[in-house]
């Protein structure tokens, strides 16, 4: 039998800029998307995913890492 692993509360995670692959983003990515998976391209500095708190500015991507706040990408 799977498990399913139980979700964070809301004040565990917050938004990481940067982190997201193309249509992997958690909600609005700036202008042109909407909500969720509407991202367009790997790493886009306006579109975010929550993750866990105090992990966002140490990941790494190809592209830098995330931010907690937009970035010009």
């Amino acid at each position: 039998m799977a498990t399913t692993p139980v979700a964070a509360k809301s004040g565990d995670r917050e938004k990481c800029y940067g982190v997201a692959k193309a249509g992997k983003n958690d909600c609005a990515a700036g202008p042109g998307t909407s909500c969720a998976g509407t991202s367009k391209t790997d790493y886009q500095g306006n579109a975010w995913k929550l993750v866990d708190k105090g992990t966002c500015t140490k990941m790494e991507t190809p592209k830098g890492k995330g931010s907690l706040t937009p970035i010009k990408r």
